[in-house]
C-alpha cells in the first residue's frame, strides 16, 4: 500500500521531539541495535523499533498510534542501552502511549480488552491500598471516591496488582497480541 502525502503528519517527528525523552528521535540513523535488544520483537516479529522510529520520522502518526503497535513494548529499557544516538526509544514509547490516549487513537476500553491495562472493578474494591503498595511502578491510587484507578499510561500490564487484590477487585486479562482498533 503506498504512503500518500495526504496520510502523513510532518509535524508528528517534532511534536515527539519536543517532549521529555524525545529531544534524540530525529538522531536515529537506523541502525537497528534497538531491534537487536528488543524483547518484544523476539517475541512480536511485526514488532519493530526501528520501523517505528521511522514511522514517526516519516510522519505516519495516525496509522501508529491507531495500529495497537505500541502497546508491544515492554518498555524493559533494553533497546536505551545499546542506541549510538542515545535516542531513548522507552521514553519515546511513553510518550507515544500518551499522545494516543490523549488524542483519542486508543482508550481505556480498548487496552483493558488488549490485555494491556488492569481494571478496577469499584464496586468490589474496598480502598486497601494493598495494589499500590504492591506495584513496583506505583501505577494504582486511591481516587477521590476511595477506590484503587489505574493510571492508563504507566501500567505495564504485568499482572502483579492483580494477584494481590484480597477482593479480586483488579483483573488483567490474558495479553493475546494486538489488531488495528476499530472506530
Amino acid at each position: 500500500m503506498p504512503i500518500r502525502m495526504e496520510n502523513l503528519d510532518t509535524n508528528f517527528k517534532f511534536q515527539v521531539a519536543a517532549q521529555e525523552g524525545g529531544r534524540y528521535i530525529k538522531s536515529c540513523y537506523s541502525c537497528g541495535a534497538c531491534v537487536g535488544s528488543c524483547s518484544a520483537n523476539q517475541i512480536f516479529p511485526e514488532f519493530n523499533p526501528r520501523k517505528i522510529i521511522h514511522m514517526i520520522l516519516v510522519g505516519l502518526k495516525k496509522d501508529l498510534l491507531s495500529s495497537g503497535l505500541i502497546w508491544y513494548c515492554t518498555l524493559c529499557h533494553n533497546c536505551d542501552f545499546v542506541c549510538p544516538q542515545g535516542v531513548n526509544f522507552s521514553a519515546v514509547m511513553e510518550i507515544l502511549h500518551n499522545i494516543a490516549l490523549k488524542e483519542g487513537h486508543v482508550d481505556h476500553n480498548y487496552l483493558s480488552q488488549i490485555g494491556r491495562l488492569a481494571v478496577v472493578k469499584e464496586e468490589l474494591c474496598s480502598g486497601c491500598v494493598i495494589c499500590v503498595r504492591a506495584c513496583p511502578w506505583h501505577v494504582p491510587f486511591i481516587n477521590e471516591r476511595g477506590v484503587a484507578q489505574i493510571e492508563p499510561v504507566k501500567c505495564k500490564a504485568c499482572g502483579i496488582c492483580a494477584a494481590e487484590c484480597p477482593a479480586r477487585a483488579i483483573q488483567l486479562k490474558e495479553f493475546s497480541g494486538i489488531q488495528r482498533k476499530v472506530a
